[in-house]
């Protein structure tokens, strides 16, 4: 039995699959996303409607299977086979894609092909996570869970001390030496800071023997695969942008110390990436979407009793980029009222994610 034949015995039909907001529609699509954000579940949940027999699925992740017996093999299996669906998992391009009633491509990276439907998936957002938990937690619970064990499927309801050994796998997985995984750090480890490229570079420096041309190379590898984003300044490109992931549980999987206000402003930026294409931030705004007007400052623990001056400095930004919304993100607290023709909603974390 060859390679081939193996792969064609694979029966996804009983996996137990919890619905995500996202699914494989079209006969034709190129699923792309970082690593354990639920690509191959989405691609088990699409197969599930087929018969065993009219599906081919191929990892090449897997290291059982012969890439060159693959390629001599692959197009004349299928024909012979009358295969309907073609599953190449973790696909590097680097092959000849036969031809097939339906293609289902996997990959990091993005890839457009013509005629092919693109599909990038995050991870969980907090009402898909609210679902795949089975803890019976209070939604307060659930979301301090959230907060420290992120937003990965497979984390939902695994111990801590699994979880955070898990995230440093993935960044070992991210990584091929010291050097990558030591940018990676330093980039995880300032999540929701405005600091430049050099600044990283030169304090990684101190520590490790780093060119900045690799340390340079790596940060635009990060952010290409989207395990890391640079957000700009509303209408300053050249200005110093600010660091998120996708992630926020790998600032506690590589340290000891906390930044809840980091952590928590994370967590609101990968809701947001849910939502919008163009996220920037002002001074004193976390998060500005011009096209809605919007402005979101999470702000753990606000009391509007007293006209603060971080509310005043927040108020006066947001006055010249005219936003009409300005959303406060609270652990708890919730109220609604208008300033100088702004409407300001505080809410907590989960109300505000689930609307």
């Amino acid at each position: 039995m060859n390679t081939l034949e193996y792969c064609h015995e694979f029966d996804f039909s009983k996996i137990n699959f919890i619905e995500r907001k996202i699914r494989i529609t079209h006969p034709r699509t190129i699923i792309s996303g970082p690593p354990r954000v639920g690509k191959t579940f989405l691609i088990y949940d699409y197969l599930a409607k087929f018969k065993v027999e009219d599906y081919l699925y191929i990892d090449f992740k897997d290291i059982r299977n012969s890439k060159k017996v693959i390629e001599k093999n692959l197009e004349e299996y299928i024909y012979r086979n009358k295969i309907k669906v073609l599953v190449l998992e973790d696909f590097q391009f680097d092959i000849k894609i036969p031809f097939c009633e339906s293609i289902i491509i996997s990959t990091q990276k993005e890839h457009y092909l013509k005629a092919y439907k693109n599909i990038f998936l995050n991870p969980l957002d907090f009402e898909e996570y609210l679902l795949h938990e089975n803890k019976n937690q209070n939604i307060t619970q659930s979301f301090n869970t959230f907060l420290k064990h992120g937003n990965l499927p497979e984390s939902v309801n695994k111990p801590e001390y699994i979880i955070y050994k898990d995230l440093q796998n993935i960044i070992k997985l991210y990584t091929n030496d010291l050097i990558s995984q030591q940018i990676l750090k330093i980039l995880l480890d300032n999540i929701d800071e405005k600091k430049s490229l050099n600044q990283l570079y030169l304090t990684l420096k101190e520590d490790y023997k780093v060119s900045k041309d690799k340390f340079y190379e790596k940060c635009k590898e990060f952010e290409e695969k989207r395990i890391i984003y640079f957000i700009k300044k509303y209408n300053q490109d050249r200005a110093t942008k600010k660091i998120y992931s996708y992630n926020s549980a790998f600032f506690n999987a590589i340290n000891y110390k906390k930044k809840f206000k980091n952590e928590l402003t994370n967590i609101v930026f990968q809701e947001l990436l849910n939502k919008f294409k163009e996220i920037y931030f002002l001074d004193y705004i976390d998060f500005f979407i011009p096209k809605e007007k919007i402005a979101i400052c999470p702000i753990a623990f606000f009391n509007s009793s007293l006209m603060s001056p971080t509310l005043k400095r927040i108020l006066k930004v947001a006055k010249e980029n005219k936003v009409e919304n300005l959303y406060i993100i609270t652990v708890s607290n919730n109220e609604t009222f208008t300033i100088d023709n702004i409407e300001i909603n505080v809410l907590p974390f989960y109300e505000w994610a689930l609307t």
